[in-house]
């Protein structure tokens, strides 16, 4: 799947603008993370169309860029998040960056995970045949 990261300096109401764009675009945001340091932040979001929305944000002069991330369906219980992540590990999966999102039509968990080693990541999920989104 692909994911938007979007770069946004650390500026009173910078979010809110991305944000607001966003909605006038009328693009649903499925699943964020926003990180930050002192100067910059990182608005990763998961949106149904993310090819178009980077367009139309690019038209906008917004810093986007798409990235390959894995969104696995994960057992919505206690020690559900530590499974997956165990069986990752014993197929040599770095887990760069995650979040997690409930989908509400399932009540179901997701966690979007960016591999370090993308051929890695995609030989594991063959392997072990975990549930995508």
């Amino acid at each position: 799947m692909l994911q938007l990261s979007i770069f946004l300096e650390n500026a009173k109401g910078r979010l809110a603008e991305v944000i607001s764009l966003l909605a006038e675009l009328k693009v649903n945001i499925r699943a964020l993370s926003l990180a930050d340091t002192k100067d910059f932040g990182v608005l990763r979001i998961i949106v149904d169309d993310p090819e178009h929305t980077t367009e139309k944000l690019r038209e906008r002069k917004v810093v986007v860029s798409l990235t390959q991330v894995w969104v696995l369906k994960v057992p919505d219980r206690t020690g559900g998040l530590a499974e997956v992540l165990n069986q990752l590990v014993k197929h040599n999966v770095i887990v760069e960056y995650m979040y997690a999102f409930v989908e509400r039509e399932n009540e179901q968990a997701r966690v979007v995970i960016r591999a370090q080693d993308q051929a890695v990541m995609e030989k594991a999920m063959r392997e072990l045949n975990l549930p995508l989104l």
